[in-house]
């Protein structure tokens, strides 16, 4: 099952390295990824752009919520009091108010999850294309991300990209100042 990405990368360092062996300094680097969604700006402008999108259907379920444990309430207080068509009302109200819940919850789930994915495929694509501008201009022959065991601090190019992305936050920002 692990055969064939094995073999590829076997295949792709014995390349690497059969030409530093004939001389060819190899230059690598590393970015650790989970560090820059963490700390990039875009990544929280990301989160602040979904809460602001989400908040109003999330504060509707909480009320929906809040209703609901009204409703309970009145059936645990009222309940003796209550005439059994009333009883039998109020219990249908809480059972189609907890449906209601359900469903919105699991809507409200769904659709977060698909714009946090499309926003954090943005982000990935605007880190990538960083990286790339960062290795090319410092002239790397390869960028390792992910599973690595160890990098030392000299190969760790992950400050630079951050950088990189505050330069480019900051310069959004004023091109958008400027058409203000």
């Amino acid at each position: 099952m692990y055969k064939l990405p094995l073999l590829l990368i076997l295949t792709i360092f014995s390349a690497i390295l059969s030409g530093v062996a004939n001389g060819q300094d190899l230059k690598v680097g590393y970015m650790d990824i989970s560090r820059v969604l963490k700390d990039a700006p875009q990544s929280e402008l990301a989160r602040k752009t979904l809460k602001q999108e989400f908040n109003p259907r999330d504060q509707k379920i909480v009320t929906m919520q809040k209703n609901l444990k009204k409703l309970s309430d009145r059936q645990e207080r009222d309940a003796k009091l209550m005439s059994k068509a009333d009883n039998i009302k109020l219990e249908r109200q809480i059972v189609s108010l907890k449906r209601d819940i359900k469903r919105a919850k699991e809507e409200f789930n769904e659709d977060f999850n698909l714009r946090r994915n499309e926003e954090l495929a943005k982000l990935h694509k605007l880190i990538n294309k960083t990286t790339v501008s960062i290795a090319k201009k410092l002239k790397y022959d390869i960028i390792l991300s992910d599973n690595v065991l160890y990098n030392s601090e000299r190969v760790d190019i992950t400050d630079m990209v951050i950088t990189e992305l505050k330069k480019l936050k900051s310069s959004s920002n004023n091109t958008i100042k400027k058409s203000n």
